[in-house]
């Protein structure tokens, strides 16, 4: 009898302990409930709202109806796309220098990435706009510089647009790279050498694959916030580079429609929840065939 009473005493106590811990946790679960499911499902209700009030899918067959709203997807897609595609260009060699430099100096350096994040973003996206625009002070010292003859549209377009959302995004990549390149351990590529590769061999046999978590989590988080973009977009394309978050600016501030907003915003949540379901899924996929590949 002894050691079933003790077998209940334990089953006893597990339990109790799992009832104080969810407990200790309902807090916090309460809070993440009101403060985003809620919202979140408000826009789903709005979404599904006709300017009658009644129940309808107008607004989202309104969306599959008009080519415009295709071409906003489009733009923000390709803004995106681009955007994070750059970033990996230029923030891959910078978070490689930094990981390399003793860390005191890369912490120096560091702040020079993090300057940006402590200045308003508006102001930055401004900032731009002065420096680009076409008496601008780049095309003022290209033309006294004999570098182009007439002023470059450096504004109020995708270029400019790209220009402005790079330099916002590139610490978001930057980051996490430097944190998974700072992380792996030098002696893999010494003892690569010793077996004979090339230091160019050693980089994409072993320092780029255990980088590569660093990688893919700094590029979905620049993907997934450009999605969302809204100022440097307005300030910066000028008009010419409509998001979709302009678009749901528009449906609200002109319009006054609440109902075409939420449903742009519902899409734009779905879209988002499964090209970051996808990026996981392959993330997952790459590591398995990596570590199947490992002999």
């Amino acid at each position: 009898m002894t050691p079933l009473l003790n077998q209940r005493e334990l089953r006893l106590s597990a339990v109790w302990e799992r009832l104080s811990l969810a407990g200790l946790v309902l807090p916090a679960l309460l809070l993440i409930l009101v403060t985003m499911l809620a919202p979140v499902g408000w826009l789903f209700y709005l979404s599904v709202l006709s300017d009658a009030g009644s129940f309808s899918l107008e607004h989202y067959r309104r969306m599959w109806e008009q080519p415009s709203y295709g071409r906003t997807f489009w733009t923000t897609f390709e803004v995106s796309l681009l955007t994070t595609g750059i970033c990996m260009l230029l923030g891959y060699p910078l978070a490689y220098f930094l990981s390399e430099l003793p860390k005191r100096t890369a912490n120096l350096c560091m702040i020079a990435v993090l300057l940006p994040l402590w200045t308003s973003l508006l102001v930055r996206t401004y900032a731009w706009l002065v420096l680009l625009q076409r008496r601008g002070l780049i095309n003022g010292w290209g033309i006294e510089l004999g570098l182009w003859d007439e002023p470059l549209a450096l504004v109020h377009n995708l270029t400019g647009t790209l220009i402005g959302t790079v330099h916002v995004m590139l610490p978001f990549l930057v980051l996490p790279l430097y944190s998974a390149m700072r992380a792996i351990d030098r002696s893999y590529l010494r003892a690569a050498a010793n077996l004979g590769a090339s230091p160019l061999r050693s980089f994409w046999l072993v320092f780029f694959p255990l980088a590569m978590p660093g990688l893919s989590s700094g590029a979905l988080i620049v993907f997934v916030l450009c999605l969302g973009f809204y100022v440097t977009p307005a300030v910066l394309g000028g008009g010419k580079v409509i998001m979709v978050s302009s678009r749901i600016a528009n449906d609200i501030e002109i319009f006054f429609n609440w109902g075409a907003a939420s449903a742009l915003g519902v899409v734009l949540l779905v879209l988002t929840a499964a090209v970051v379901l996808v990026a996981t899924r392959m993330v997952r996929m790459n590591g398995v065939l990596g570590r199947q590949g490992t002999p």
